[in-house]
This record gives C-alpha cells, sequence and structure tokens, in this order.
C-alpha cells in the first residue's frame, strides 16, 4: 500500500510539473503574441468594461507567466505532504484548489493594477504603456527601497521555506490547500507588487522586463542566497531610478 501512494505520488508530481510547464508558456506565447499586436492592450484609454477584462487578463497572464515558476515549489511541497498525510484519492484536486486560491489573489492584483493602467492612460501619462522618465525613475527607487524594509524581508523569508510553514499549519484536503494557496499568494503579493509595478518603467507590455524580473524572483526564492542577489538587483534598481530622475 505504501509503495502504491509513493507511486501516485510521484504520478501527481509529474502530472503537476507538465501543467505547470504548460500553462506558464501558454502564458509566455500569448504575451508575447499580445506585445506585437497592432492594438496591444495598454492602448486602451476608454473607461468601459471590455476595455478594464482586457487589461486584467493581461495582467493575469503576466502573473501566471512570471509567478508559477517561483510557486512550483510551495505546490510540489503541499502535494507530496497531502499524498503522504491525507491520501492520494484528493491530491490533484488538493493541488488544484491550492493553485486556484494562489491565483485568485493575483487576479485581485491584477484588477487593481488594471485599474490603475486605466488611469494613467485616461490622464495621459502613459506612452506605450510606459511612464515619463523622471515617474519611471520613481516607481523603480521605490522597489529598491521597499526591497530593505522589514515587511518585505518577512514575505521573502516566508516564500523561501515551504517545508517549515506547512508543517507547523498542515491540514490536507482541498479546503485546506484553497486557504493555503490564498495564504501563500498574500505573501507573495508582499514580496512582488512594486516589483510588477516597474512595468510602468519599462514598459508594461515589455517581454523582456518581465523575463529579467521572472529570474529575479525565481533566484530570491529559490537560490541559496537569493537574498543577496535580491539585495544587488534592488540597489541596480534604485541607481538605474536615481539616473532618469537627472
Amino acid at each position: 500500500m505504501e509503495a502504491q501512494g509513493a507511486q501516485l505520488a510521484r504520478t501527481e508530481r509529474v502530472v503537476l510539473l507538465a501543467c505547470a510547464g504548460a500553462v506558464t508558456l501558454a502564458a509566455w506565447i500569448w504575451l508575447a503574441g499580445a506585445s506585437l499586436s497592432l492594438l496591444p492592450a495598454h492602448q486602451h484609454h476608454a473607461w468601459s468594461g471590455r476595455a478594464f477584462l482586457s487589461l486584467v487578463a493581461m495582467w493575469q497572464a503576466m502573473m501566471i507567466a512570471m509567478m508559477t515558476p517561483a510557486a512550483l515549489d510551495w505546490l510540489l511541497t503541499f502535494a507530496a505532504l497531502n499524498a503522504r498525510n491525507a491520501g492520494t484519492q484528493t491530491g490533484l484536486r488538493s493541488s488544484g484548489a491550492f493553485a486556484g486560491g494562489y491565483f485568485a489573489i493575483w487576479l485581485g492584483y491584477s484588477g487593481l493594477a488594471a485599474l490603475l493602467q486605466m488611469a494613467l492612460a485616461h490622464a495621459g501619462l502613459l506612452t506605450g504603456g510606459r511612464l515619463p522618465g523622471r515617474a519611471g525613475g520613481a516607481v523603480l527607487i521605490a522597489a529598491g527601497l521597499l526591497y530593505f524594509t522589514p515587511l518585505q524581508h518577512a514575505c521573502l523569508s516566508h516564500c523561501r521555506n515551504p517545508l517549515t510553514y506547512f508543517l507547523t499549519r498542515w491540514r490536507g484536503g482541498p479546503a485546506s490547500g484553497f486557504r493555503f494557496g490564498i495564504v501563500h499568494g498574500a505573501y507573495c503579493v508582499g514580496c512582488c507588487w512594486i516589483l510588477m509595478l516597474t512595468g510602468f518603467a519599462a514598459g508594461v507590455m515589455n517581454v523582456l522586463w518581465m523575463a529579467i524580473l521572472t529570474l529575479l524572483i525565481c533566484a530570491e526564492k529559490l537560490a541559496p542566497h537569493g537574498d543577496r542577489i535580491g539585495a544587488a538587483a534592488a540597489i541596480a534598481m534604485t541607481v538605474a531610478g536615481g539616473a532618469l530622475l537627472r
């Protein structure tokens, strides 16, 4: 029975990796196509439900593309513990619930970011999805300085230790998976909300900048010295922002 459970857990891991890879790739392909479109999403200036939903979809695609690799360690850890402690019958449903809770939090963030983008565009402050130099520089400086705050350190510490968190609060099943996903998503938003807004400095649909941020987020959360990598990036952003203020 134990061997059968282990085999099912390995099968679930493969399925989760395949699904995460497919979803991430699809999001990147969609974003690349949108960035090359003749009518990209950031050109919407009218206050309309259709424009808002278009921007929410764009931001959520960015969150999926950028955050799925960083959240995968949490998802796999949850799946492994769920298989060991709660059996395998609800394994994929529980893991799916975790992912659903996680991206539900990011969907809320996407809605707020879409509203901000519409407001900036309506005020004439965006050109090609980018803020003017000094305003963009201020965003980069804010992103750099906020990295060194206690809140940022607390959120990053949480994101780097999935096993410790789960072992002290463990409850298996889909309902718990959804709650865990929401909580972890909230911590991730706490870590990365300002980083995502630096897209207004580099261009909201700048795929290269998205890729750079994705690598940075993954390095911060997964690399052995991720805190040092993050600190170096924060200093670089602050310096770059200062240069734009001149």
